[in-house]
Formats: structure tokens, C-alpha cells, sequence
């Protein structure tokens, strides 16, 4: 079962437009509520190994290593949630560090304006 802050990898093709694509990490941000009652998509956002140099209010960084089961550092891309269908999960890699989680919790707040 998905949890909240679980990294997995996403098969995200076909991308359009600005979307990432392609087999790639992402970030489960889906309350455990749906993810327990079997719903059939799940809310997430990406994962990027192509960072940028300064902080930002779209990105959450993310330490290779770690519990993220990821190879090397990474950028949460915030302004890509989006759901994709449970179909398209293909392993679990890990889960945030809880200050990870508590950034991205804050920035998605920001982002849609939910504080």
C-alpha cells in the first residue's frame, strides 16, 4: 500500500507540454485516507535529478542516500502535482526524511494557497 511521503517510481509517459515524463521518482502527497480505501489514483508530485542553484518556492531538495532510496540528489517539483492512475506505479524506492515532508507540506500549502 502507498502511504503519504512514500517515493516511488511512476511510469509518467506520455508527457505533454511541460510535463515531466518517462520513468521517473515521485512523491506520494495523497492523504492516507484515499490511499487506504483503494482509490484508484493517487496525487503526487515528481521527483528531478536536475536541480537549480537557488532555493525556491516550486522545489523541495532532497539528499541522495539517505531513506529516499534515490541515487543522487534531487528536487521535489511542486508545481507538477498532479494524479496519475495506480496502474502506472511501478516500485516503491523509499520515503521523505520528516523535514522533507514538513517543507513540502508548507510549499504545497503556499502554492495552493491552503494556510
Amino acid at each position: 500500500m502507498k502511504r503519504q511521503f512514500d517515493i516511488w517510481l511512476v511510469n509518467l509517459n506520455p508527457a505533454r507540454g511541460t510535463e515531466p515524463g518517462k520513468i521517473r521518482p515521485v512523491v506520494v502527497v495523497q492523504t492516507n485516507f484515499l490511499n487506504q480505501l483503494n482509490h484508484p489514483s493517487t496525487l503526487i508530485c515528481p521527483i528531478t535529478s536536475q536541480l537549480i542553484a537557488e532555493k525556491n518556492v516550486l522545489r523541495v531538495r532532497l539528499i541522495g542516500g539517505k531513506n529516499t532510496g534515490l541515487d543522487q540528489d534531487s528536487e521535489i517539483l511542486i508545481d507538477q502535482l498532479r494524479a496519475v492512475d495506480n496502474l502506472r506505479f511501478l516500485e516503491k524506492l523509499g520515503s521523505l526524511e520528516k523535514e522533507d515532508a514538513v517543507e513540502l507540506k508548507e510549499k504545497l500549502g503556499l502554492v495552493l494557497d491552503l494556510s
